[in-house]
């Protein structure tokens, strides 16, 4: 078969999910088994994959999906606890001293808390948290999902305190080679390297600037009583100036510090100028914005999780102050579970997996329970249980409610994450091709010559859309882009940093991740719905990073140490 043909099969499985998902709207438990099927026969006949390499990856697939359905349970488990506590009624009443206005919260709530929790943990864990918490604020469940999904752009490539770039970025790269090459330079890998976390922080900060806005007009268009692109812009320059209060002290970080801490600072800085501004009406437009009546919204709007404010009873009102706790213990935890070296050996300590499974060299899974972010969040139930006074039958429910809510993404996941396995493990075949998502970006590559850095933040966003992960996709693309980059003469520094920033944001269309997000606001079923409002904020993202990228290479001519320039 000619590269083209082989490059098209490779899209294959995509293009089904997306014609299944978007154009046909069927809901994810009923397309992602017939895609993962697809995937399995393209890699048995077209890429000749063994069949116990295919068994392997999907059983490496399902060993992902119990991480990632951990991380779901103690989201929900920690809404759930904290709604039969009185914590989110407290928490509720406190916006009301913030600003009634939806597109505020929105932008409080969700950029710049979801965009701490992404520093401080990643994996999907901020629109886990924020969309149920945005649904017990009163946001309709299909909202909160895609409100939550765009938070998964300029923060991801500095989540887990830098996992994508340190792990991504550095085990994509041929680190040895590349020191080889910076030393005859009198360069060291270690500038090189804090010259890509730069370059990516600076294009995610112009880029990025934005993203609050857009969240925003995105919501009141599909979600207000107007459909109104103009309630959206409205709050323009409120959302610029927390824009602004996010992106320059993140990108100051990644220039200054290096790739761990860009997401956090820019956040905590972000809450600190942004709150208080809120409170006094700063920039606020004065006709506050508000959703429909409950009442009139429609099906497709509306999760099974449902968030009774006034059921707890018997029990003392909770003060907002203590509402909060259990979140700003769960950001404490996080941080500390990835920065103190003592406390991250012994939560990593226990785990269990299985390495190279069925004999399958490379192909392994663990899982980490204390260290993942379900674990961080158990612990917080368990803390907050105590210090919010909890009777064990109200524990005992959240538990129950949160189980069952659990039961309809597993499904889904255990299709869709041995898939995504198939795809990348295909790079070990009997036909001696190189994977199918190395393919795909070939083909992207040899198809548009000298402009290709244009399309790379796209690539990197395919990537992150096979694999749901900003870091698999830097591991499975970053040396190809380092390549084309050699190839066209251009600095690979920045055209690894368009890597990076590009599989950022194709989280927000990354099906198991909007999977994961709707699961836990029990809305399962309706993912085709959130990838269709999230689509053009993450074109958005890929057109103007790649033409930051040309303007940078072919105007400013910027360079890097491997080209003689430091």
């Amino acid at each position: 078969m000619t590269d083209t043909t082989l490059a098209l099969l490779a899209f294959t499985p995509l293009l089904l999910a997306g014609i299944l998902l978007i154009g046909f709207r069927l809901p994810a438990r009923t397309a992602m088994p017939a895609v993962y099927v697809v995937t399995a026969l393209i890699a048995l006949f077209a890429w000749e994959m063994s069949a116990s390499r295919v068994l392997a990856s999907t059983l490496q697939g399902l060993i992902l999906t119990v991480a990632i359905l951990w991380i779901i349970f103690g989201a929900i488990l920690l809404l759930n606890t904290l709604k039969h506590s009185g914590g989110i009624k407290a928490i509720r009443n406190g916006f009301s001293g913030i600003s009634p206005d939806r597109r505020v919260q929105a932008i409080i709530v969700a950029w710049l808390f979801g965009c701490f929790i992404e520093g401080a943990s990643g994996f999907g864990t901020p629109a886990a948290v924020a969309a149920p918490l945005m649904v017990a604020l009163g946001f309709p469940a299909l909202a909160a999902v895609v409100v939550g999904m765009m938070i998964q752009s300029t923060p991801v490539s500095f989540g887990a305190v830098g996992t994508p770039i340190v792990v991504g970025v550095t085990g994509g790269l041929n680190q040895a080679g590349i020191t080889e090459q910076l030393a005859t330079g009198g360069h060291t890998w270690l500038e090189y390297f804090r010259l890509i976390a730069a370059e990516v922080a600076v294009v995610h900060a112009l880029v990025g600037v934005l993203m609050p806005l857009i969240m925003v007009v995105v919501m009141v268009r599909f979600f207000g009583a107007n459909r109104s692109w103009k309630e959206g812009l409205s709050i323009a320059p409120f959302a610029l100036f927390a824009g602004v209060a996010f992106v320059v002290p993140y990108a100051l970080a990644g220039v200054l510090l290096g790739p761990e801490f860009p997401s956090m600072i820019g956040a905590m800085v972000g809450l600190a100028i942004v709150v208080p501004a809120a409170r006094r009406g700063f920039l606020v437009p004065k006709e506050s914005w508000d959703f429909p009546e409950a009442s009139s919204w429609p099906d497709s709007w509306i999760g099974k999780l449902e968030i009774k404010l006034d059921d707890v009873t018997g029990k003392a009102p909770i003060s907002t102050v203590m509402g909060w706790v259990p979140y700003v213990l769960l950001a404490v935890f996080l941080v500390a579970s990835r920065t103190v070296a003592p406390l991250k050996e012994a939560l990593t300590s226990f785990s269990f997996g299985w390495s190279n499974i069925l004999g399958e060299t490379g192909i392994s899974g663990s899982i980490q329970p204390l260290y993942l972010p379900g674990g961080i969040l158990l612990m917080v139930v368990l803390v907050t249980a105590v210090i919010h006074r909890m009777r064990a039958g109200e524990l005992k429910a959240a538990f129950g409610e949160s189980s069952r809510t659990l039961l309809g993404a597993g499904f889904v996941l255990i299709f869709t994450i041995p898939m995504v396995r198939i795809l990348i493990n295909s790079g070990v075949n009997a036909a001696d091709l190189v994977s199918m998502p190395v393919a795909m970006a070939r083909f992207v590559a040899d198809g548009v010559g000298d402009i290709y850095p244009l399309f790379a933040p796209a690539v990197g966003g395919l990537g992150a859309f096979i694999a749901g992960s900003n870091t698999v996709s830097n591991l499975m693309l970053s040396d190809f882009q380092f390549n084309v980059a050699q190839q066209l003469g251009l600095s690979t520094a920045l055209l690894v940093a368009l890597q990076a920033v590009g599989a950022a944001a194709g989280n927000m269309i990354a099906i198991h991740n909007v999977v994961a997000a709707s699961a836990t606001v029990g809305l399962l079923g309706r993912e085709g719905d959130t990838i269709r409002k999230t689509l053009l904020p993450t074109l958005y993202y890929f057109l103007l990073a790649g033409g930051i990228g040309l303007v940078a290479f072919y105007l400013l001519g910027v360079s890097d140490p491997l080209l003689g320039l430091g």
